[in-house]
């Protein structure tokens, strides 16, 4: 089993090592290793973007689209379910009762009915997939180093940020496959390397202390003091050649160079003092780690951040995954904090002219089956499910696809999450089959198996 904790971890290397790049220590820091490198960043050209930034919602277990946005209303009772369908901003299009707030979006959002996948129903395979368009084709299992690579990754190293801010966050959990399982795959920098993993803010947005030690400066060092240190680092003799011939050393250079601009970046310290926001957008978007985390996930995409991914569970069973109680958990908490998050979050990115460059995409891993079961829930289904995609040059009013009569499976226009996953590169100005390297030098292609599905794009 993988450690969550060492995710995290310090990367070892030799003390001459320290003394030859100055050593971090020396500068006080305890965050390099969470940033990526952008030495190894292709020359191939990129397509032209329609999206700045991307804010993937995660609904990590499996939401259920039957429930959401693809009511069935005609079918059995053990099949349409407790919920009744309203009406959308769409003629014709209807969202389930208890997403009443993005129901005055839907003419801002393409819906997808059509999703499926043949990956198995287990979710750490699924989230892979849903989240790279690959198929790992195991049971299950943590994240590896051979893993291709998140959206964050790829698009944090060929686009980086213009600002100093780190590229790729995902908040406010690494999920469990499992409670005390190993972390999902799918969220990391694979084969890409270890420093292309993202910036973990594994704390509660919505807590009272809560704050980012990492980007602090430690009591006993002051700006100046800091500063005088940065020079004394850089005068300590390793010289690019020294670096170039080792990778964890080059690595561990640009991860001490990018800490101490984070370090000195007001617009980094800033996006994560969540505090200094009016209170009454923080009561929209809901006082909880989900609605929080969605507010924070704007902040961070304002002062330049590519991607924010919010992945919603602290472990794969433990919130969209309604085994049991599925109308009970989707009534009383998890669509009311979704309803409240998302629309805020269109509703601020619309009010400061950035909804039409940030990509804002609404998915799990599969949905629900059709069929209740004996506990009042639905279980996994990958067979066909549903998505929301938002702005950064995505058709607004328009639904692809469709499902069967009972939401089994696609009806029209099927799609797959390589489709889905080439999409949102194509909106970001990253052609999907764009050929990089791996740590070895092998070419690999970013997702050659998808192909951009045209027809949602504005």
């Amino acid at each position: 089993m993988v450690d969550p904790n060492q995710c995290l971890g310090p990367r070892r290397v030799s003390r001459r090592e320290m003394v030859q790049v100055g050593g971090i220590g020396l500068l006080g820091l305890n965050l390099p290793q969470l940033l990526r490198a952008e030495a190894d960043r292709p020359s191939s050209p990129l397509s032209t973007a329609s999206a700045d930034a991307c804010i993937l919602i995660f609904l990590n277990g499996g939401p259920s689209h039957l429930d959401m946005w693809d009511m069935k209303p005609n079918a059995p009772v053990e099949i349409r379910g407790e919920f009744r369908p309203i009406e959308t901003t769409v003629p014709g299009l209807q969202f389930g009762e208890h997403l009443p707030r993005l129901a005055m979006h839907a003419h801002q959002s393409t819906i997808i009915r059509s999703a499926h996948h043949g990956v198995n129903n287990s979710h750490a395979a699924a989230v892979y997939c849903g989240l790279t368009g690959h198929d790992r084709g195991e049971l299950g299992g943590g994240f590896k180093s051979t893993d291709n690579p998140s959206i964050g990754s790829v698009v944090g190293m060929l686009r980086p940020p213009e600002t100093s801010v780190v590229p790729y966050v995902s908040l406010p959990y690494i999920t469990a496959e499992g409670a005390g399982g190993p972390p999902q795959p799918g969220f990391y920098g694979g084969w890409m390397g270890r420093s292309h993993d993202p910036f973990f803010v594994l704390k509660d947005p919505s807590a009272a202390d809560f704050g980012m030690p990492e980007l602090t400066l430690p009591s006993d060092i002051h700006f100046e003091r800091f500063t005088d240190r940065r020079k004394l680092v850089g005068s300590l003799g390793a010289t690019p050649s020294d670096l170039g011939s080792n990778r964890k050393m080059r690595d561990l250079d640009t991860f001490q160079g990018q800490a101490s601009d984070l370090l000195t970046s007001p617009s980094m310290r800033k996006a994560f003092r969540i505090d200094q926001e009016d209170p009454k957008t923080r009561d929209r978007y809901g006082r909880n780690i989900y609605g929080q985390s969605v507010l924070l996930s704007r902040r961070l995409i304002e002062a330049g951040t590519r991607v924010s991914c919010i992945s919603w569970a602290p472990d794969a069973n433990a919130t969209w995954d309604t085994h049991g109680n599925n109308f009970k958990s989707l009534k009383n908490t998890l669509l009311p904090q979704l309803d409240m998050a998302v629309s805020s979050l269109l509703d601020d990115l619309a009010l400061r002219g950035m909804l039409e460059r940030t990509l804002v995409v609404v998915m799990g891993e599969f949905g629900r089956s059709p069929k209740i079961n004996a506990g009042a829930g639905r279980d996994h289904w990958n067979f066909g499910y549903s998505l929301m995609l938002a702005g950064g040059g995505i058709k607004g009013g328009y639904v692809h696809g469709s499902s069967d009569k009972i939401g089994a499976r696609p009806n029209t226009d099927p799609v797959t999450p390589a489709e889905i996953i080439a999409t949102i590169y194509h909106c970001l100005g990253v052609p999907h089959d764009l050929e990089l390297r791996d740590q070895l030098g092998r070419p690999l292609t970013v997702v050659p198996q998808g192909q951009v599905i045209r027809s949602i794009l504005a």
